[in-house]
């Protein structure tokens, strides 16, 4: 071959090579979890398919859902692709049905929240973390950006009783419900032995196993009320004081009971602005009085006392939350009456820092 040739064919290999890399390299990945309410809800996928933006094959894990609500507790392989929808069949032991979905996401949301990257620390920020910014914003300045943002990483679905389906977006330490869907039980007779025959083979069990299951994990007139309540949102927000001269409020994280958490950092959390959110199973408050005190408390909610207080509040709730002088006592209340919580505990904060930290010298 004529080496000029020869030099021409090398180039365009070359080239294909290096475009083919930075289209592998701008497919974002995301992970894939299926959890459930408890140990007693668990679920099993039979056929399973994400849908993608890029087209890209995608799927769920391997095996049962685990965990609890919100979280599975376990990683899976990485996926390929911008999540848009959704096809799974499953099985229901507890319940001996089988259910299947196929559900798209609203586009532009879509591709608004996973465009999205939330705060996780502030440290050694040079500049005051935001709510959020965009992943090309993330992408531009990954360095320094990558230690204190963490952008879209997380498809999580969450599988209760009769079909109930919920999936959140998660982001590091932020977790947002993306939506709630509803499954159809499966009540053609031979659709029902296609599933049962795949899932016996998948998991390579015995019929005998099957039918013992069947009994051994049922659950009678098991409902989604409760995880459907946990979804209910109120107008609400803290205002946090300190009778110390020194108080520097850092940080407020949030785990609801419907699944979402969140964490808000300075200076956000020192303007709360009222939002509509679901009732917190734990909040936890991070601040400073002095570089020598350093402290963080948490709240414990009930569900029912909280929704019942939130319920006859009837449009916007301020939590007043004051914190006395010497950092050993924490009291909450609206409208200057006592709020029904259920405990809290204060403990000293030796490691976390933040970026208006008392300093340490």
């Amino acid at each position: 071959m004529d080496k000029h040739l020869y030099k021409i064919v090398i180039i365009i290999i070359l080239s294909q090579l290096n475009l083919h890399c930075q289209m592998q390299q701008e497919i974002p990945e995301f992970h894939t979890e299926i959890c459930q309410p408890n140990n007693d809800y668990e679920i099993t996928p039979v056929f399973d398919y994400i849908k993608t933006l890029e087209g890209t094959p995608a799927g769920l894990p391997y095996g049962s859902s685990s965990g609890s609500w919100g979280s599975s507790g376990s990683m899976w392989t990485a996926q390929k692709g911008t999540p848009v929808g959704f096809e799974i069949t499953y099985y229901s032991r507890y319940e001996n049905k089988y259910y299947e979905i196929n559900e798209d996401f609203d586009l532009a949301y879509i591709k608004e929240m996973t465009n999205r990257c939330y705060p996780s620390n502030d440290e050694f920020s040079e500049e005051a973390v935001k709510e959020f910014i965009t992943k090309d914003e993330y992408t531009k300045n990954f360095e320094p950006l990558r230690y204190f943002y963490e952008p879209f990483s997380d498809l999580i679905f969450g599988f209760a009783p009769q079909g109930m389906v919920v999936v959140w977006l998660g982001y590091g330490g932020n977790r947002i419900e993306l939506g709630r869907f509803q499954a159809k039980e499966i009540t053609n007779e031979q659709r029902i032995q296609e599933c049962k025959d795949k899932y016996l083979a998948t998991y390579r069990l015995s019929e005998r196993r099957y039918e013992e299951a069947k009994v051994e994990l049922n659950i009678p007139d098991a409902s989604p009320e409760k995880w459907d309540n946990y979804r209910l949102r109120y107008n609400w927000k803290y205002e946090i004081e300190s009778k110390n001269k020194g108080f520097k409020l850092f940080q407020i994280a949030n785990e609801f009971f419907n699944g979402e958490t969140e964490d808000n950092f300075r200076p956000m959390l020192l303007n709360p602005v009222m939002k509509q959110k679901a009732i917190p199973e734990l909040t936890t408050i991070f601040w400073e009085t002095s570089a020598n005190e350093r402290y963080q408390a948490k709240l414990f909610f009930d569900w029912e006392k909280t929704n019942e207080f939130l319920k006859k509040q009837g449009s916007n709730t301020t939590f007043n939350i004051t914190i006395n002088e010497d950092n050993t006592k924490l009291e909450i209340k609206v409208n200057g009456e006592p709020f029904p919580i259920k405990s809290i505990r204060i403990y000293p904060n030796s490691i976390t820092r933040y970026r208006e930290s008392y300093k340490d010298y």
